[in-house]
């Protein structure tokens, strides 16, 4: 997809803090910075920061989007399906669509990082119906596990 116009146009948009929401988990934070709503679908940006020990998803992978972390504070491990890796800040992991991987901050200190989710699907709705699940107390048969993740593009392996 390419600009086709001659002269630009006026279609930037500014989000100010104020407006990301955030979710709040016992421990974790997902700040939805940039979802695919506010960007047409092209990307989605999140910031996640995580408590000491919090832990994260299990390896799995995803058939219509790429997932990007770049580690901001702290140290995160990071999973590339083939080898894992404590990262630090600055250290960044591409997985394409398919790439198996997984995160976790296992360290006795907080770490933060920025998610890059492309294209841009409704990922935070994911994270809210989690949410949502984990409070309500409900719990799930595998077959409705399998139907939510299914219906989120998220397999676990």
């Amino acid at each position: 997809m390419s600009y086709l116009g001659t002269t630009g146009e006026h279609s930037a948009r500014f989000r100010p803090v104020d407006e990301t929401i955030v979710l709040d988990r016992p421990t974790t934070s997902a700040h939805f910075v940039a979802p695919g709503s506010v960007t047409d679908g092209q990307f989605g940006l999140f910031r996640w920061d995580m408590a000491p020990a919090s832990g994260g998803p299990a390896r799995h992978f995803h058939k219509t989007f790429s997932e990007s972390f770049y580690v901001i504070d702290g140290t995160v491990r990071l999973d590339d399906g083939e080898r894992t890796v404590d990262a630090t800040a600055g250290d960044f992991l591409y997985v394409p669509m398919g790439g198996i991987h997984a995160f976790a901050n296992v360290s006795d200190e907080p770490a933060s990082m920025l998610i890059l989710f492309a294209p841009g699907p409704p990922r935070e709705q994911y994270f809210l119906e989690l949410a949502e699940i984990a409070e309500s107390g409900r719990e799930l048969s595998a077959e409705e596990w399998a139907e939510f993740y299914a219906r989120h593009d998220q397999y676990m392996v």
